[in-house]
């Protein structure tokens, strides 16, 4: 069973505990200094907002930055192999070419 370290993170002022794996910590808790710092921008444009509320308009925009960089990544691999099937078929006609004039 792999070994799970508590550590302790801080978002809007509050403390939270956290279970995860040693060889995570370094990332768990960089993700944990963005969203908190996404989440104070929330509560700095809406000051009058609960904190249920920044968690919520916090989580929600964090989901359409995901959505929107998986879409450009699936765009980009879309355009990277259109672009080497281009490619494929020239080298194809380029061999095709050259062994017409081989015979």
């Amino acid at each position: 069973m792999a070994e799970k370290n508590s550590i302790s993170i801080q978002l809007l002022g509050r403390d939270y505990q956290i279970a995860c794996s040693p060889d995570e910590e370094d990332a768990l808790r960089q993700s944990a200094t963005y969203l908190n710092k996404q989440m104070e921008q929330i509560k700095k444009a809406g000051s009058t907002l609960g904190f249920e509320k920044v968690v919520v308009m916090t989580a929600l925009n964090l989901c359409h930055e995901l959505l929107q960089s998986s879409k450009e990544a699936n765009d980009s691999e879309s355009d990277a192999q259109e672009f080497l099937s281009h490619l494929e078929k020239k080298i194809e006609s380029a061999l095709q070419t050259s062994r017409q004039y081989e015979i």
